[in-house]
């Protein structure tokens, strides 16, 4: 029975190895390493617009849960486009709130991706976000898809 247990364990771990081993070619993961950076959202070049009290609120229940006191947080909004062809959209602004880490209290930028539905958001997911020295992280990533926290009032 022991030696049965053993073989089980075995064939186990060679098949947990074999899931492991990719199938991906060497230029595709090649690719991923040089591929240029994402093209600025279609989204984001455009008419622009305020948000709806309601996509606010979407927005902030995807940042909440990444700040230390929520409920005391004073978020700065940026423009969002006034016409949205994808189902979803990346999109930047700043939140005034305290965070877990110390270093990170005061402004911060986040980055959510947006679902959208008849062209207004219903939904958001937190991608990131950073205060203090590191808000320059988010800003960087922000730019990437030609978007600028710093525009947030």
């Amino acid at each position: 029975m022991h030696a049965a247990k053993v073989s089980a364990i075995a064939a186990l771990a060679v098949a947990l190895g074999l899931c492991g081993c990719a199938t991906t070619s060497p230029q595709t993961v090649a690719s991923t390493y040089t591929s240029s950076p994402p093209a600025p959202d279609a989204a984001a070049s455009g008419p622009q617009r305020d948000l709806t009290p309601e996509e606010k609120k979407a927005i902030i229940d995807a940042v909440a849960p990444s700040l230390r006191d929520p409920k005391s947080a004073k978020y700065r909004w940026t423009k969002f486009p006034m016409v949205v062809t994808e189902d979803s959209v990346n999109y930047c602004a700043l939140v005034n709130a305290k965070s877990p880490y110390a270093a990170y209290d005061g402004e911060q930028a986040y980055i959510v991706e947006a679902k959208i539905v008849g062209g207004h958001v219903v939904s958001a997911v937190m991608g990131l976000i950073a205060g203090g020295k590191d808000r320059t992280i988010v800003v960087t990533m922000c730019a990437k898809y030609g978007l600028d926290p710093n525009k947030s009032s």
